[in-house]
């Protein structure tokens, strides 16, 4: 890999890791505050409010700005909404200033990927992009986890008396934006220039829906983007539902059903390093039925009623999710490179999946606030999954077998 990409991991890491344990310290405060069980998968969709609004906007100013400098500014930033919620601010607007940081940080940094790797390593890349963000998130929920628990709640007591231990805890994770903000420095300029954009919103507007329907229409394009915001907008539900599954069905504290994502984070983390090294570019397409037996993992899951089998079936789940999100991300990222710029593409992206994660979520914590069974939402959503991306394939095969399948792929330089 280039001289910086493992400095950019690096720094995502940290800042990812945060953002993870930051969220389970956050779904403890909206209890500790005594809000409905609904609140918790709010906090995530305010943090994500911010990548579907500012997405014609956040794509130009990655491609405006050195790309390193704009990461540290932006983690800068959630630095702000976490002081914000030490100063009391509600759990869910302190997410929302923190996800407008987290909105504008990933074009610049999957738009730094696509100008520092060659085309033909891009799935290595995602590979260890994909490995390092779902190891914080597997961290995150931990150390989420540790901070919450009643020996973090006796230490805090006992070495800040005069916080409360969710803010001590809080306090804590102010240090981990800090040091991603600072390995931000020793990221290098890609060198990579683009024209100057338009500046008016209705211009940018404008361009972003021509953006849209350009990568949209493009086979590899639509169909690695529809993959991934359909995968996305799952994950997102499955983050909260393995949390109210684990404490509804099999009677854990929040604590330890923190724990149980970590196994899919496990799973995720094998799934996509062995994706990296053994798909290529071309070859993305044909790990759609890894997708298909992801979604059909999911109502198994509901079906068990203790924490040690549900083990290799979250484990199991996650690797089908990462096999399958690695090969078609790199896909995406490579065609939106060729047909758009690194950053613009990158919005594009982060539009379509955090509009799904939206939608998801709404739909979920609209189903938890009528008190349907969890058990039921689980089996839906698993088979949604499993029905679209079945779909998917078959479609994609019937394409490639037409007459217009020659050249259908554009072979990475």
């Amino acid at each position: 890999m280039p001289p910086g990409f493992h400095l950019l991991i690096a720094a995502q890491f940290v800042s990812a890791l945060a953002d993870n344990a930051l969220l389970i310290v956050a779904i403890a405060l909206l209890q500790q505050q005594g809000h409905p069980a609904w609140w918790a998968p709010l906090l995530k969709f305010f943090f994500t409010i911010a990548y579907v609004v500012l997405a014609p906007f956040v794509g130009p100013l990655a491609d405006a700005f050195v790309k390193a400098r704009l990461m540290m500014a932006m983690n800068a930033l959630k630095v702000l909404g976490v002081l914000a919620l030490l100063c009391g601010l509600n759990p869910l607007l302190a997410m929302a200033i923190i996800g407008v940081g987290a909105a504008a940080y990933a074009p610049a940094k999957y738009g730094l990927v696509t100008e520092l790797v060659p085309a033909r390593r891009l799935v290595a890349a995602n590979g260890w992009i994909e490995v390092s963000t779902v190891c914080a998130v597997l961290l995150g929920a931990v150390l989420g986890g540790a901070l919450i628990s009643p020996a973090a709640t006796r230490l805090a007591l006992q070495g800040w008396p005069a916080l409360a231990p969710l803010d001590a805890a809080t306090a804590l994770l102010l240090a981990f934006y800090a040091l991603a903000a600072l390995l931000n420095l020793g990221i290098p300029d890609s060198g990579a220039r683009y024209r100057r954009a338009h500046r008016a919103p209705l211009a940018l507007l404008r361009s972003f829906g021509r953006a849209q329907r350009r990568l949209w229409r493009d086979a590899e394009g639509g169909l690695s983007m529809a993959v991934t915001t359909l995968f996305w907008g799952a994950a997102a539900v499955m983050q909260f539902a393995v949390l109210r599954w684990a404490v509804d069905v099999l009677g854990l504290p929040l604590d330890r059903a923190a724990y149980l994502q970590a196994m899919v984070a496990v799973g995720i983390v094998a799934g996509a390093a062995l994706a990296g090294h053994r798909v290529s570019l071309d070859q993305a397409w044909r790990v759609l039925p890894l997708g298909v037996a992801m979604g059909v993992a999911v109502p198994l899951l509901a079906l068990v009623d203790h924490w040690l089998p549900a083990l290799p079936l979250l484990a199991a789940a996650g690797a089908l999710g990462g096999a399958l999100v690695v090969p078609l991300n790199a896909l995406l990222q490579h065609r939106g490179h060729q047909l758009l710029t690194a950053g613009r593409s990158i919005a594009v992206q982060n539009f379509n999946e955090n509009l799904s994660v939206l939608v998801m979520l709404a739909a979920f914590a609209g189903l938890l606030a009528l008190d349907c069974d969890i058990r039921s939402i689980m089996v839906a959503l698993g088979l949604l999954v499993a029905g679209c991306v079945a779909v998917l394939y078959l479609r994609e095969r019937v394409r490639r077998r037409g007459p217009a399948a020659a050249g259908v792929f554009t072979p990475p330089a």
